[in-house]
């Protein structure tokens, strides 16, 4: 028996040293131990929505017992209807976003990529200096120009679905949130159609395309991951987004998710965490499952957008 015991042992270290986790050990401790408090986050955000108080992660009623679950603090859901408002405000701004995101920037990438025009490396350089600019530094000129907007007849603010391109508007705040995000689409885009080879292309114009039909039906379905991987990006980054809503958003009619949970933060009463807590979930959790279904695509953006050259 112990002879038996001493040769398994010996086959699994042996396993162990022929392993590829022997070699790797060290940076899945290092993963999980960085991931532990992401973790606990969730899950408290989790239990103190069912929950009167929480005492760390365990859920008390108020003579600090275990307890006090309830539903009260999603009563929001049926009680208010200010936020299945804010619900479809941020479905259309993320929408209408990442629309816009993905045509100009599939258009301007392949042009960046396959033709050569004077001020081309200029207009490249260009981008990343724009997107380098932190959004703060850009809000007064941007309010200035939506407000100048705002006074153009029609398109200023008695546009259908999206109240206009001006001030307190949301195709304005579409406006300037395509404006940050379209210098990494161009350039994400512009590393995607760097990898399609020219010969098919050529094939394409022989035997008659024009060069529209050779971008839309030849070069276009190549880079079909990189195109799902842009629009899943602009997506979530635009349904979390904050600072441009808030800024250039004013009155309830036209608030988004993230305004309406700042609002609930309020400064003269005292804060309801736990209503807080499941407005927070209840935004995130489209979120969540929208990216455990796609999260493969957005791999796409370090794996070959990244590789294109000027």
């Amino acid at each position: 028996m112990a002879a038996a015991g001493q040769e398994r042992f010996a086959g699994l270290r042996r396993r162990w040293r022929d392993s590829g986790y022997r070699e790797s050990w060290l940076r899945l401790l290092a993963l999980v131990l960085l991931s532990v408090p992401i973790v606990v986050g969730y899950v408290w955000l989790i239990i103190s929505t069912f929950a009167d108080r929480t005492f760390g992660l365990v859920p008390v009623d108020s003579r600090g017992e275990f307890g006090g679950l309830t539903l009260q603090n999603w009563e929001f859901l049926w009680r208010d209807a200010a936020v299945w408002v804010a619900t479809f405000n941020t479905l259309v701004l993320s929408l209408g976003m990442t629309l816009v995101v993905v045509v100009v920037s599939a258009l301007s990438g392949y042009a960046l990529s396959r033709l050569k025009f004077a001020g081309r490396k200029g207009f490249l350089a260009a981008t990343l200096v724009l997107h380098a600019f932190p959004t703060v530094t850009l809000l007064i000129p941007t309010f200035l120009v939506l407000r100048w907007l705002s006074r153009l007849p029609v398109v200023g603010n008695d546009l259908p679905l999206v109240g206009g391109i001006g001030y307190n508007t949301l195709g304005g705040v579409i406006l300037v949130s395509v404006a940050f995000q379209l210098p990494l689409g161009v350039w994400l885009m512009k590393g995607f159609f760097d990898n399609v080879p020219w010969d098919m292309e050529r094939a394409a114009l022989i035997d008659g395309c024009t060069r529209f039909g050779a971008w839309w039906r030849v070069v276009l379905p190549q880079i079909r991951p990189g195109i799902a991987a842009l629009a899943i990006f602009s997506f979530i980054t635009t349904w979390g987004s904050f600072i441009i809503p808030y800024t250039f958003i004013a009155g309830e009619q036209n608030n988004v998710l993230s305004v309406y949970l700042n609002s609930l933060l309020g400064t003269t009463a005292p804060v309801d965490y736990g209503r807080v807590a499941a407005v927070g979930l209840f935004q995130t959790v489209p979120v969540l499952v929208f990216f455990v279904f796609t999260q493969k695509y957005l791999l796409n953006i370090f794996a070959s957008g990244a590789k294109g050259g000027a």
